[in-house]
């Protein structure tokens, strides 16, 4: 059995099989509505139900703590009726965006003892088009995906950089250590849907752990070369110093935006010997540093349970709900062990 799913307010309309997610079945018909990780951790597809009935993607929940009591994940429902949508937003998919490369390592630097800076290129001519802060998937000779964002601005279109953090046990980056310059990654982009609207001009606060550090880089980057002007807050958080691996990137913000503020926290250093950054969590970082963020936006990247402690102490500084935004990284699935 299949639904017709509406969105509110348009002519936009589409079908929804039996058992597929909301989602899902908005993405296969070219119409893209907010997600990150698509799998109910972020809360970036929470949106409304204007009109019709749902249910749990497998009998499960479809709400979690960033929704509003009148919203649900659109990557966990699936309709029991005919649907209108009340999305945040939503836009028509570029068919001719999402592409599929072979791409070759051209560069492997590890720049923490723990997290690889992998650059690869793109075939001769080809050009990779996606939006700051979006992600790619590195498909696996098993049939399975790892998801990346991208750390370089869009404007440098021949070829991605990624920031991968060694996970043990991890089925892709166990292996990232031993890729070599002309080694072959097959790739797709892009994902994710970016929130950032430049027309805002309203200052924004950037919350990072670890890698998460990654789509922050893509973002601000984009907006250096764009010019872009507003005030800018980077709350980028390590458990020792060397997680903060990229600090000339840091510093060229800094540079080039002389009131671009940033604030280094690091958990498990000993406050005597942190120097100049916060000794703490991110999120107490921030509750610090930001006690008044009403009027502000705020985007995090990070570990589901970080996002969870930013999005709180955001909400208890003042940030109204709808500003928080974020980025999720969930880990996929650990290697067989034979």
């Amino acid at each position: 059995m299949t639904h017709r799913i509406a969105i509110e307010n348009s002519d936009i309309a589409f079908d929804c099989a039996s058992g597929q997610s909301v989602l899902d079945a908005a993405l296969q018909a070219g119409i893209e509505l907010p997600y990150s990780c698509r799998k109910g951790v972020c809360g970036s597809c929470a949106g409304g139900i204007a009109l019709g009935e749902v249910s749990g993607v497998n009998a499960g929940t479809f709400r979690n703590d960033t929704c509003s009591a009148d919203q649900v994940l659109y990557c966990l429902c699936a309709p029991t009726s005919d649907l209108v949508l009340k999305p945040l937003s939503w836009k028509r998919l570029d068919p001719s965006a999402r592409k599929k490369f072979s791409a070759k390592v051209y560069s492997n630097e590890l720049v923490a003892p723990d997290i690889s800076q992998l650059r690869l290129r793109l075939p001769a001519g080809q050009r990779a088009k996606f939006q700051a802060g979006q992600y790619l998937q590195v498909l696996l000779d098993d049939g399975s995906q790892r998801s990346y964002s991208m750390a370089n601005p869009p404007q440098e279109s021949d070829g991605v950089t990624l920031h991968i953090r060694h996970v043990p046990g991890g089925r892709f980056s166990a292996q990232v250590a031993q890729l070599t310059p002309g080694d072959t990654l097959q790739i797709e982009l892009p994902f994710g849907h970016v929130a950032l609207r430049e027309e805002n001009s309203r200052p924004i606060v950037f919350v990072a752990g670890g890698t998460g550090f990654a789509p922050v880089k893509s973002i601000l980057d984009d907006m250096l070369k764009r010019r872009v002007k507003r005030p800018m807050t980077l709350i980028w958080g390590a458990r020792e110093a060397s997680g903060l691996y990229l600090r000339a990137a840091v510093e060229r913000w800094q540079k080039q935006w002389p009131d671009f503020r940033f604030i280094g926290a690091l958990s498990d250093v000993a406050a005597e010997a942190i120097g100049d950054a916060y000794a703490g969590r991110v999120d107490q970082a921030l509750l610090a540093h930001c006690p008044d963020l009403s009027g502000h936006v705020v985007y995090c990247c990070g570990s589901p349970p970080m996002a969870a402690a930013v999005r709180s102490a955001a909400i208890d500084s003042g940030l109204a709900a709808n500003d928080f935004h974020a980025d999720v990284f969930v880990p996929g699935p650990a290697a067989v062990q034979p």
